[in-house]
């Protein structure tokens, strides 16, 4: 993999291509229809009747009923009519993430300082199986459009900091990624071809950044990096991103892609203060 100037931190070896399997006779599966549930949850479904949300996680409604009978009553989920919702007390489960891992105190300023330096916006994602996590983000922008907030999650062949993650996989664990593969456009210019997203994610590889124009939403060019442990690892992505026909990806890569990498490397260097930081995004 090319670009190896990006310093780097030590960082766990679990595998971010791969879900994680358990044993049978350790797998709750209650809670996890439970968590489905609660992901089920999103801007174009903020609220569903029972049968819609027994449809979506693919259980039956007496399943579902069960599992939303217990959320309701830990305070999660709420419900109006025969509709549900989420409730205030889901932002505790995310916030427990936060700040337990230090996001504020850890990447926020380099994300300010890019976005005091160029404006627009910034972020900072880890892989999760076939999406990409925003686990912290800056921005001056208030235009409508893909919201780049803590804990948004999209398909990561139509973002930048989804393109580094993945050109960041083993050959063996992009073969996992591809596998069963089926790519919903997002916009008219959404890459869908697995083809090539493949030459795309080989072509990050040898150049060691990502840039897209309108894949994820229109009026979105990003330009991302990773950011790499002790190892060679990949084990999260920088970005910075602006309003398509403002910036073009060649005027990115021209005006920020060093000061990006730098950040990057600053980054790197600040995660191996937080061990515990490192393990979190490096699983």
């Amino acid at each position: 993999m090319s670009d190896r100037t990006t310093e780097t931190v030590q960082a766990s070896t679990a595998k971010p291509g791969k879900p994680k399997a358990a044993r049978p006779d350790e797998f709750v599966e209650a809670l996890a229809k439970g968590l489905s549930i609660l992901e089920s949850f999103d801007a174009a479904n903020p609220e569903m009747t029972l049968s819609e949300i027994a449809r979506k996680v693919g259980y039956s409604p007496a399943a579902a009923r069960r599992s939303l009978i217990t959320l309701t009553a830990l305070g999660y989920v709420g419900q109006t009519n025969k509709r549900f919702h989420l409730r205030p007390k889901i932002m505790t489960l995310s916030s427990g993430f936060y700040y337990s891992a230090q996001i504020d105190e850890v990447l926020q300023p380099h994300l300010r300082e890019l976005v005091a330096k160029f404006g627009d916006a910034s972020s900072v994602g880890t892989l999760e199986q076939r999406d990409v996590i925003y686990i912290a983000h800056n921005s001056v922008q208030r235009a409508r459009r893909a919201a780049a907030v803590v804990g948004a999650r999209y398909p990561a062949c139509a973002t930048s900091l989804g393109r580094v993650l993945l050109a960041g996989l083993s050959d063996a664990e992009l073969d996992h990624y591809f596998d069963g593969l089926v790519i919903e456009p997002l916009t008219s210019k959404t890459l869908v071809d697995p083809v090539g997203l493949r030459e795309e994610i080989e072509r990050v590889r040898r150049d060691g950044y990502s840039t897209t124009v309108d894949q994820l939403d229109y009026g979105i060019t990003a330009l991302a990096v990773p950011i790499r442990s002790l190892d060679g690892r990949t084990i999260a992505a920088l970005n910075t991103s602006g309003y398509t026909g403002m910036v073009d990806a060649d005027f990115l890569i021209a005006n920020r892609l060093p000061e990006l990498r730098a950040a990057a490397s600053r980054i790197a260097s600040a995660l191996t203060r937080y061990p515990m930081l490192i393990s979190i995004i490096g699983s």
